[in-house]
């Protein structure tokens, strides 16, 4: 496909979202139950910024300022304090939108209630210890950021490949990013890469090395099953390929540890989570409960999400980021009020589901994704106006020849380059995972 082609493309994506976001401010505050970054305000809120930052239009503008104003009146009556459903989300957000004295009061109320081991039973990235660590990191709050990883020292239990984590109060060990080994691994990675604390960095590499150990697609791929023993397995499947639970989110992990450690082997491994998530037969509905979803966590945006980081850091072509930006066009549904995405679920009844506005299944999660690839088909910057606290910043952008363009600002938890005094290379995640 030439230049020109591909940014007619990008255009095409850019009217979407912006017709998506359009759909998004009507509604912006009138759902004002769940605030949180996973499915509410939070999210939406970041989402109005995205598209005000791209488009320059006052009304995305307003709307995410409202929205933010909103946020800041409810910080002292949430008690939860997770990043995805409670107070570090909305700290985050309201960071982002220039809320300072409300987001640091959003971070004191969750510092307040740390028992100096855990906020809940919850133990993982979306709700538990490690997502409040990356919250903190990202606002810069470095004391709070430790104090929420370092109980995962002394709480890892050791496997035949490395370590892993209770998660939840069942027996099952989830593996993957959202409630899993690897969103452990990420907040201990990027915590100890930010503060030099080698210890954090070592035990997310043993956590990594068990995930790594349980591959079951080797030798070219990357798969490995939702839990073990399963967990809830009458409604969650064994193997999934998305963000959340598959390999699309996998990868992300793998390309933090490659910047932070500087080690290729995890590069390799992001390539083989490619490898499996396009030999899937995603973004194709091929059989019941199998991609049923358009969203940022569980769906075609997610992957879109990795489509893109590829492009920027390894030069790879927009043929698949196509695919799926095709697939996200051809189910949206569009009128004289907007653009929106209805999910599908085959068990229920009825299967197409009520169009959402959060970040993980709806719009706000989409319309980000779909603004990002724009600018890459032009050749713009391939940055977001607001970083995703577990999703790690490329290194560069990409001209409308394909060639990779380096840019210096590396931003967030996954900097390049390895702490003063830090190991830039630990042992190989596949000597770590054979023992």
């Amino acid at each position: 496909m030439d230049a020109f082609d591909q940014l007619t493309r990008g255009e095409r994506a850019e009217d979407l979202a912006r017709a998506g976001a359009d759909w998004l401010a009507e509604r912006a505050l009138r759902d004002l139950e769940d605030v949180s970054l996973y499915h509410g305000l939070a999210g939406v809120v970041i989402a109005m910024h995205e598209a005000h930052d791209h488009f320059g239009d006052d009304r995305f503008g307003d709307a995410a300022m409202s929205g933010a104003e909103e946020l800041a009146a409810r910080v002292d009556y949430l008690d939860n304090s997770s990043l995805y459903f409670g107070l570090a989300g909305v700290g985050i957000a309201l960071d982002a939108l220039g809320h300072a004295k409300a987001a640091a009061r959003a971070f004191d109320h969750v510092r307040r209630r740390f028992d100096g081991q855990r906020w809940n039973e919850m133990y993982e990235l979306f709700m538990g210890n490690a997502g409040i660590g990356l919250g903190a990191l990202q606002i810069g709050d470095l004391d709070l950021a430790v104090a929420a990883v370092t109980p995962y020292l002394s709480t890892a239990d050791r496997t035949p490949f490395g370590v892993n984590w209770a998660v939840r109060p069942s027996p099952a060990r989830s593996h993957h990013l959202a409630h899993g080994t690897l969103g452990i691994v990420c907040a201990l990675a990027a915590v100890g890469h930010a503060t030099g604390r080698d210890d954090l960095l070592e035990v997310a590499l043993a956590g990594a090395a068990d995930v790594v150990g349980r591959n079951e697609a080797r030798p070219r791929g990357f798969l490995v099953p939702h839990s073990d023993p399963p967990h809830r397995p009458d409604i969650i499947e064994r193997y999934s390929y998305g963000w959340c639970n598959g390999p699309a989110g996998d990868a992300q992990v793998f390309r933090l540890l490659g910047q932070v450690t500087g080690d290729d082997d995890w590069i390799e491994l992001v390539d083989q989570c490619w490898v499996t998530v396009r030999e899937s037969g995603l973004p194709r509905r091929i059989r019941p409960g199998f991609w049923d979803n358009n969203g940022r966590c569980c769906g075609t945006a997610g992957v879109l999400a990795l489509a893109c980081d590829r492009i920027v850091e390894h030069g790879d072509g927009f043929d698949f980021a196509n695919v799926l930006v095709d697939d996200i066009a051809a189910r949206a549904t569009v009128d004289e009020g907007g653009v929106r995405w209805s999910n599908y679920e085959h068990r229920a009844t009825p299967s197409v589901l009520e169009p959402r506005t959060g970040w993980a299944m709806g719009n706000a999660g989409i319309i980000r994704e779909l603004l990002r690839y724009a600018r890459l088909s032009r050749g713009a910057a391939d940055s977001y106006a607001v970083r995703w606290p577990d999703h790690p910043t490329t290194s560069g952008t990409v001209g409308r020849d394909g060639d990779k363009v380096p840019r210096a600002d590396v931003e967030g938890p996954s900097a390049v380059a390895p702490p003063s005094g830090g190991n830039s290379r630990p042992r190989s995640h596949r000597r770590e995972a054979d023992r």
